[in-house]
């Protein structure tokens, strides 16, 4: 049996940037990395070509009356950028006290390998295990996963056939308390771009006779969310669910204090949803933020212009049951009437992502039809953390979005269990990620235990 620290170890050194052509071999090598384990544990592996990065499939096979879980994870990982802020080299791992360095540790590769390492020492005390196991790993998840939705459509004949996708690409608290996801926001980003004049203007000669492109956009922006903090997009709440109690029992149970998030995010005050705590407002409501806003001279000193041209990025994040078409089109009539007519504009669409949202069993608006495997994956789940963990897990939605979930239920109507794996000090996208070792360790005795429940209720 491979030791999992080291594999880890091992996949870490494969520098696979998706989004950077320079990073072609390391690509590769994760690739190969993770098939060859899968390879080596008894799966057929199949190396499916995408326009970019291939996908991986690796399947157990067996008879049609067994469970069949798909485990879904990415080998592909974000920028080290900038270099000089990491303590050891982003793509030389680097153990120190519970903690194990480098870029892609804890997103994905070492909740990935936690599912590996789990059905390697599962099928090696029970390789008569009645569970049919296919891993489907993807190579452009940190660029959007645009090869994935076609991939679906193509092999969705032999998917379908599975019970439900199980995957550690989502974020717990604290090493003892593990979060179930079961919501994520989808996502509506755009760039509004302004031109005023068709080129820069000498502010002393021109200043006072046009409206400034950085004044327009500024005046959009303010006009976008009202004095209570809500987004002020006629018609944008009006597919919002009311939350349900035991979700807001469940984020109770969550134990953070709002003066210590305060300080974490190192702001003066909150200024939330009214009616909304902070961790209700991350978590059940959607935004409209600016992610990035420029125009005119920024280099040191001044430059007296005018701009010709000013820019802002923005992102909406949703909630279950709106459509990202819908707000879209809100947004964009919003834009429509608010931009001054006396300069031009363009809106340059970026991807989007529906919202999903699961219903644990047992819970109030649990859908009738849920497959039975799915509850069996729920409850096994529950126990497992519980026994492994020391604490029963928690039920929340979470504020990000992972659109690959959603594609995923539209294609092949399957529902996803969702386990936390990754903390907040795990530095996700930034200088010094790691992983847990002890959350790894952990990890992988629960995976271990929630495969083996899955198994023992047949299909």
């Amino acid at each position: 049996m491979f030791d999992p620290v080291e594999a880890l170890k091992e996949f870490i050194r494969h520098p696979s940037v998706s989004a950077d052509p320079a990073f072609k071999a390391g690509m590769a090598g994760a690739r190969d990395h993770i098939a060859g384990l899968l390879g080596r544990l008894g799966f057929k592996v199949e190396v499916v070509p995408t326009p970019l990065h291939p996908v991986i499939l690796a399947e157990r096979e067996g008879p049609e009356s067994w469970p069949h879980v798909i485990i879904y994870g990415h080998y592909d990982v974000q920028p080290a950028d900038p270099l000089n802020l990491w303590t050891s080299p982003a793509f030389e791992p680097e153990v120190r006290r519970e903690r194990l360095y480098g870029r892609g540790a804890a997103d994905n590769k070492g909740p990935l390998l936690v599912h590996v390492a789990a059905v390697a020492r599962l099928l090696e005390r029970r390789p008569d295990l009645p569970l049919r196991i296919t891993f489907m790993i993807e190579g452009e998840e940190e660029m959007g996963s645009p090869s994935f939705p076609a991939f679906l459509d193509a092999h969705a004949p032999r998917l379908k056939r599975a019970d439900f996708v199980l995957l550690s690409d989502t974020g717990s608290p604290r090493p003892d308390q593990i979060v179930i996801t079961c919501g994520l926001r989808g996502l509506v980003l755009c760039d509004v771009e302004v031109t005023g004049p068709r080129t820069d203007l000498h502010s002393g000669l021109h200043g006072g006779v046009l409206r400034n492109p950085i004044q327009a956009v500024a005046e959009l922006c303010a006009s976008l969310h009202d004095a209570e903090g809500r987004v002020n997009v006629p018609g944008f709440y009006d597919d919002v669910l009311p939350v349900e109690a035991w979700e807001r029992e469940q984020l109770a149970r969550l134990g953070q204090s709002e003066e210590q998030y305060r300080e974490f995010l190192g702001i003066p005050a909150f200024h939330p949803h009214k009616g909304f705590t902070p961790f209700e407002a991350t978590r059940f409501l959607p935004t409209l933020e600016f992610n990035g806003i420029g125009g005119g001279y920024q280099g040191e000193g001044t430059k007296t212009v005018i701009p010709s041209k000013a820019f802002v990025k923005l992102s909406c994040r949703l909630v279950p049951n709106q459509k990202p078409e819908k707000i879209r089109e809100l947004l964009y009539r919003t834009i429509a009437e608010r931009m001054p007519k006396d300069v031009t504009y363009r809106i340059v669409d970026q991807h989007s992502g529906t919202p999903y949202v699961v219903v644990p069993p047992d819970r109030p608006n649990t859908p009738r039809d849920q497959s039975p495997v799915l509850a069996r994956a729920f409850r096994a789940a529950d126990s497992a953390i519980a026994e492994v963990f020391g604490k029963a897990p928690l039920y929340l939605r979470e504020g990000g979005s992972v659109p690959i979930i959603a594609d995923i239920k539209r294609v092949l109507g399957l529902d996803s269990v969702m386990m936390g794996l990754f903390l907040p000090e795990d530095n996700l996208h930034a200088p010094d990620e790691s992983f847990h070792l002890g959350v790894m360790a952990k990890g992988i005795a629960a995976s271990e235990r929630i495969l083996e429940g899955v198994a023992a209720g047949g299909r």
